[in-house]
């Protein structure tokens, strides 16, 4: 099976597909949930790709275990909730501005690569995510960030939409994934799982005629 001729480069498809956005999924745990004074402990940004067909695929994954930044707040509840342990020798962690720094070189490269203007966050119930991401940034006074602002993907609205669910674990699971409550609530696992269900919904919504719609290409191409 050949792809269509319009769709034989997958990086300009990619760009095409959102607008210029990059979609990228963002997981955090965090100490809190007040961006401004509890702790950022664990990032994860996970990648997509798109092939010769228009769909979605998970790509690369880029996860960082983050030291506490310095009078921040951490809730022991939110410790008892994500699991995390502040003084395991196995945690390697890393001070905020290197592993951002670290993830955001990663997001601009695969940026570029893909012909794309900007990223955008990807991620259940996402502004969390964007509010404790950008409050990091800022913090660590890292000028070049190649998120939008304030615009997201947010696949808690689009779970209940296709599946009538909101809660990540549910509708992995209504999706056909596994999904494990044990590993839940480490930042890999759960952008890995939230990349998954985002590819899903848009590979599963293009399977049902939804992109490209050809009449507004039509019309666009007309108002030129």
């Amino acid at each position: 099976m050949n792809p269509p001729e319009n769709q034989k480069d997958p990086s300009s498809l990619l760009a095409q597909r959102f607008r210029g956005f990059l979609p990228v999924i963002i997981d955090v745990e965090t100490g809190g949930f007040n961006p401004f004074t509890d702790a950022l402990l664990e990032i994860a940004a996970v990648t997509v790709r798109i092939d010769e067909f228009g769909l979605l695929h998970r790509h690369e994954t880029f996860a960082f275990h983050i030291d506490p930044f310095e009078g921040s707040n951490i809730e022991q509840a939110a410790l008892d909730f994500t699991g995390i342990d502040l003084d395991s020798p196995d945690r390697m962690a890393e001070p905020e501005l290197m592993a951002l720094t670290d993830m955001l070189q990663a997001v601009r490269r695969s940026v570029k690569e893909n012909g794309c203007t900007r990223a955008i966050v990807v991620g259940h119930n996402a502004h969390f995510d964007l509010n404790f991401l950008n409050a990091a940034i800022e913090r660590c006074d890292i000028k070049r960030n190649p998120f939008h602002p304030f615009s997201v993907f947010d696949t808690a609205t689009l779970s209940g939409l296709a599946f009538g669910q909101t809660v990540l674990a549910k509708a992995c699971r209504v999706a056909g994934f596994e999904f494990s409550n044990s590993s839940a609530h480490s930042a890999a696992y759960d952008a890995e799982k939230t990349a998954d269900l985002f590819c899903f919904i848009v590979n599963k919504w293009k399977e049902c005629g939804g992109w490209p719609l050809a009449v507004v290409c039509e019309e666009d191409e007309e108002a030129e």
